[in-house]
């Protein structure tokens, strides 16, 4: 699980430092303001590493009804085992589901299972090539499998046309200028793991660089400015935790720097993430440096953030609490002050927030 491997970054003796800041110019025709409105949120609980017991929470923004597992009771079938990753196109939303091998294709508005596409090794035990990460382009889905591949699917049939072998073990994926840029992580040789991102032309669907990153990455995203953020765990006690900045219009390496923070979830110019102390802080892309150490302001105490999100629509901030990784946690929402409005019981261990339109 994705976030899980968190617990290493306490291993981890690094110090968080700022980077230098750089005047940047916004992409053309890149994210404009959004007009959407939202019928709700969805949290995907991965549940415990090698049980079945993933599942997917709905909150409605209008009847104010929480759904504990929308995906079982609509569909009379539990998520599965180990869900890593959900993100909605068009008007479905795509549920990854790494140990059990599955990409569950759901209705976005009802979590109706639309298809159940399966990846799986051709061994006699039919074991789960693990689909980690995914993400779109032009009617293409990209999915990261653990066994050193990204598989290339038709969101309106469903089949793969292209396998494209990457670096090890990849997980987290992010598109800027077309092309897809893929973290090899290396995880399952730890501590011999990968250092490196690859790059992937979105129109000939070939592997055009390889970028060395900090050892371990997991997690990538992209800014408006077309600059990729590389989170990489680093090898205790060999080597730090880090981000490294890599310039999508060139793929030329801006910097690297030790960092201690989780993911991204970026709005605007803010970058939103969850420190090693716990603590939600804000990372600005403009000028490449934290600018606030403590994004929660009313004193909401949380027992172990897992996982944040920014909705770009209302401002607001969404933050998980995994509590004791064994029971139901909890999903915050904050305003753009950082004040609690409220919170709600989702399951266990919630990773992903995904937020739905009307």
């Amino acid at each position: 699980m994705k976030h899980i491997k968190l617990s290493y970054l306490l291993l981890t003796i690094a110090v968080a430092g700022s980077l230098a800041s750089c005047h940047k110019d916004k992409m053309v025709n890149n994210q404009g303001t959004p007009k959407a409105e939202r019928a709700g949120l969805y949290v995907l609980d991965q549940g415990n590493l090698g049980s079945p017991n993933s599942a997917s929470t709905y909150y409605d923004y209008t009847t104010k009804n929480l759904i504990p597992d929308i995906f079982l009771s609509v569909n009379g079938q539990g998520l599965g085992n180990t869900a890593n990753d959900a993100k909605i196109y068009g008007s479905k939303m795509y549920l990854v589901v790494d140990k059990s091998g599955t990409v569950n294709v759901v209705n976005a508005k009802t979590a109706k299972l639309i298809k159940q596409v399966l990846f799986l090794n051709n061994d006699l035990n039919k074991t789960s090539q693990e689909p980690r990460d995914i993400a779109f382009y032009n009617g293409k889905a990209y999915i990261s499998l653990y066994n050193g591949t990204v598989d290339v699917m038709d969101t309106s049939t469903f089949t793969v046309s292209k396998t494209i072998t990457v670096g090890r073990n990849p997980e987290q994926l992010a598109v800027a200028n077309g092309k897809l840029y893929v973290a090899n992580g290396g995880g399952l040789s730890y501590p011999d793991v990968d250092s490196t991102l690859s790059v992937i032309d979105l129109n000939s669907l070939a592997v055009t660089k390889t970028i060395n990153v900090g050892p371990n990455p997991y997690a990538v995203s992209v800014d408006s400015y077309g600059d990729v953020f590389v989170t990489a765990y680093g090898v205790y006690p060999t080597s730090n935790s880090s981000l490294t900045i890599v310039d999508s219009k060139t793929d030329a390496v801006k910097s690297r720097t030790d960092f201690t923070g989780g993911p991204f979830s970026i709005n605007g110019d803010n970058a939103f993430y969850i420190d090693i102390d716990g603590k939600v802080k804000i990372f600005n892309v403009k000028t490449l440096a934290t600018t606030n150490t403590n994004f929660i302001t009313d004193g909401t105490s949380l027992t172990a953030a897992y996982a944040v999100a920014t909705d770009p629509l209302s401002g607001e901030v969404f933050v998980t609490d995994a509590k004791d990784y064994n029971s139901d946690g909890l999903i915050y929402a904050f305003d753009k002050t950082g004040k609690k409005e409220y919170s709600l019981t989702v399951g266990i261990n919630p990773g992903t927030i995904v937020f739905v339109n009307k």
